[in-house]
């Protein structure tokens, strides 16, 4: 598919293979803080597993991690013999079917340190490659219930982009992730980029919501045109919602929390959102995607871990 890797720029980029791309998009996603219900990651996975690709780079993990905090792992094969695991940010190319469209995959985890020079690393990536947009993919805590569809906030930084594409133009003030950083270093290169976010409930913040992986890709497929089976995502999803389900049951507060979320979303897709009156009843209101941004960041911010 392509032809033998180049040496290194520098000690931090590793280039495995440079295949023959037609300039593509690099879909991107990070464990870590923008990642609630690991949906973003999933669902960069999902890609990688479905369709056709191959290694093409990866960013070495010994700059960019406190190992204290963001410890390896160690593992045995099955002869038994010892190995590490560390911290992973592999780009993979992918070639995506029926389609004229080449896609990159990175698949990472969000660094500790020198973000400003992890996130060059990326746009070498990009330059190289020639690609001609990024999407971030990422996923937050907020008042949802889980038996309805998932929102997914589609943001640009440019209008022109954003009106082209069909979305929001950011707005968001306020602390970010590794996200935020690489969509500033897009902007300062003059490289397009699009962040899709979807919204896990609150109240299984520790769960992992293939629902929500689902959606971003869904989203994903209509802001690129492409077409991807994800049978196995639709499966995991409806056994998702069953097991909460079950769960929400055993607790009555939460039964009436996500009641009234339930009775939200349907009003605001019936009537529209709430108006703010004296009369009403319901504590909702409609929902800003940044301040959702925000509070959810602000909420991992103030995590132990």
């Amino acid at each position: 598919m392509g032809k033998p890797a180049q040496p290194d720029d520098g000690p931090a980029l590793r280039w495995l293979n440079e295949p023959d791309l037609r300039r593509p998009v690099l879909i991107c996603a990070f464990e870590g803080w923008n990642d609630a219900g690991e949906a973003a990651s999933s669902a960069a996975s999902f890609l990688v597993r479905r369709w056709n690709g191959e290694p093409l780079a990866s960013i070495e993990a010994e700059d960019f991690y406190d190992f204290t905090t963001a410890r390896p792992l160690v593992t045995l094969d099955e002869e038994r013999e010892r190995h590490i695991t560390w911290p992973e940010n592999t780009f993979t190319a992918l070639t995506v079917p029926d389609s004229a469209d080449d896609v990159i995959v990175l698949s990472g985890t969000e660094p500790q340190l020198r973000w400003r020079t992890f996130c060059e690393q990326i746009l070498e990536v990009a330059r190289r490659t020639d690609a001609r947009m990024v999407i971030t993919l990422g996923a937050l805590l907020t008042d949802v219930p889980h038996t309805r569809p998932v929102p997914v906030y589609g943001r640009a930084d440019d209008a022109d982009i954003a009106g082209d594409l069909e979305l929001e133009v950011s707005t968001y003030e306020g602390p970010t992730g590794i996200v935020g950083v690489l969509h500033g270093a897009c902007q300062d290169a003059g490289l397009p980029a699009v962040a899709l976010w979807a919204a896990v409930p609150s109240y299984v913040s520790g769960a992992t919501s293939p629902k929500a992986a689902l959606a971003l890709l869904e989203r994903l497929q209509a802001l690129l045109d492409v077409s991807v089976v994800t049978t196995d995502l639709q499966i995991a999803s409806a056994a998702y919602e069953r097991q909460v389900d079950q769960l929400v049951a055993e607790d009555d507060e939460t039964a009436e929390y996500v009641a009234q979320l339930e009775a939200a979303h349907d009003h605001e897709l019936e009537f529209g959102p709430f108006e703010e009156e004296a009369d009403d009843e319901g504590p909702f209101e409609e929902a800003d995607p940044d301040e959702l941004v925000a509070e959810v960041e602000q909420f991992l911010r103030d995590q132990p871990d």
